[in-house]
């Protein structure tokens, strides 16, 4: 199983909406199995499905207690208590920005693990990375959650980053 390539800033795929996934079979275990990989080794803590190419609603998280593969995740429902920490993102490589979002969050999908239909009640780390992964199938980048000045600046270092590696 090959490590699959990361789709950076700019690509169409990154604005996409994705696809709920309507069959789970061997081949959307296959897929979560080579996200996990990829992101394991690019040193991610999230993978979207969009991330690797991909228009199917599938995310993949480990924040250090184990790996977690959900398929056609959805938040029902956020905290009203939110916080402002440092973000990252492996489809936007060198920039870590203060993105406000939810301290906790309860999340309903497929849990590939567990072969069931389960909600998570998460908070901390685990709201922080669902959300952000959750935010790509919808094709919502965390640029997209600063201020316009912010995210300007951002893009600029970025697309600089880029053209410098070309990635």
């Amino acid at each position: 199983m090959e490590k699959q390539k990361i789709k950076f800033y700019g690509d169409p795929v990154l604005r996409k909406k994705c696809q709920k996934v309507e069959k789970i079979d061997q081949s959307v275990r296959e897929f979560a199995r080579e996200m996990l990989k990829t992101m394991y080794q690019e040193e991610g803590v999230g993978l979207a499905a969009p991330q690797i190419g991909d228009t199917r609603r599938i995310i993949v998280v480990d924040i250090g207690q184990g790996p977690l593969s959900l398929v056609n995740p959805e938040i029902i429902s956020k905290s009203l208590s939110k916080e402002k920490e440092y973000e990252g993102c492996l489809s936007l490589p060198s920039l870590n920005l203060k993105i406000k979002r939810s301290k906790e969050v309860i999340l309903e999908g497929y849990l590939l693990e567990k072969e069931q239909k389960v909600q998570i009640k998460a908070k901390g780390l685990l709201a922080r990375d669902f959300q952000h992964e959750i935010d790509h199938l919808s094709g919502v980048l965390m640029i997209d959650h600063v201020s316009p000045l912010k995210k300007i600046r951002a893009i600029k270092k970025l697309k600089k980053f880029l053209k410098k590696y070309q990635v």
